[in-house]
């Protein structure tokens, strides 16, 4: 997979760094480089990109603004001289974050970070609809960020997903305990193939092959009850009736 991508700084010698950096990274394709926000974003709203090295101290249009304004399917990588900054850019769900001076051996993980998130969104696609990788092998996996670390997780593995106001707990089997990530449970609900998980309230997300008890209608995992909303209770109670044996 090759990843097009575009930098956006206003520091002339930082621009050309990682300039540098792109053309020696065998799976990115420079699409554009701009001097500040605002340059940019003309140009990527007519050529938008995968992924974007972002610099957050900008005069005129910082960083975190312009995030807000890049289309959805363009992926942000920060990178900025001030570390105060590295809260902000995982609320605005970046994929990484960089803090000059960035060697190259920073660079490439950070985009092999952003290489891995990519070919799991593809192969959630796949799997969603049936193609590529099959769900019933346990090879489909996703990628999470926690405490700074990317983190694969087997979607076979998972038993449901908890949705906080910040954050998301996913709970695993065979695990005590769960994984926490600074993301939406929305964000984790685009990733999941349909066929396998199923929203059953506005803070949960389960997994409908390791549900195995359901008690005056909410689904048991152990010693944990998962309710279930009425405004999801109708795709749940079809699924259920296909399985269930009268």
């Amino acid at each position: 997979m090759n990843l097009s991508c575009a930098i956006v700084d206003d520091e002339p010698l930082a621009l050309d760094l990682l300039e540098t950096y792109v053309n020696k990274t065998p799976f990115l394709q420079l699409r554009g480089k701009y001097s500040s926000a605002v340059v940019a974003m003309k140009g990527l709203q007519e050529n938008p990109v995968d992924l974007l090295f972002l610099d957050i101290q900008m005069p005129e249009l910082n960083g975190l603004e312009f995030s807000q304004m890049v289309v959805p399917e363009t992926r942000i990588i920060f990178t900025t001289a001030f570390s105060q900054y590295a809260l902000d850019s995982y609320r605005v769900n970046a994929l990484d974050y960089l803090l000059k001076p960035i060697s190259y051996k920073e660079f490439l993980e950070a985009s092999n970070k952003a290489l891995a998130w990519f070919e799991m969104k593809e192969a959630s696609q796949n799997a969603a609809n049936g193609h590529g990788e099959g769900t019933d092998n346990g090879d489909v996996f996703i990628y999470v960020k926690s405490d700074y670390k990317l983190i694969q997780i087997r979607l076979d593995d998972i038993l449901y997903i908890e949705g906080l106001k910040d954050y998301v707990k996913i709970y695993l089997e065979h695990e005590p305990r769960p994984i926490l990530s600074l993301m939406s449970l929305k964000s984790v609900e685009e990733h999941l193939p349909s066929s396998r998980f199923l929203r059953v309230h506005r803070s949960y997300i389960v997994q409908k092959s390791k549900i195995r008890l359901i008690d005056r209608g909410r689904i048991v995992f152990g010693k944990e009850y998962i309710p279930i909303s009425d405004s999801y209770k109708q795709e749940l109670q079809s699924y259920l009736n296909n399985k269930t044996i009268q």
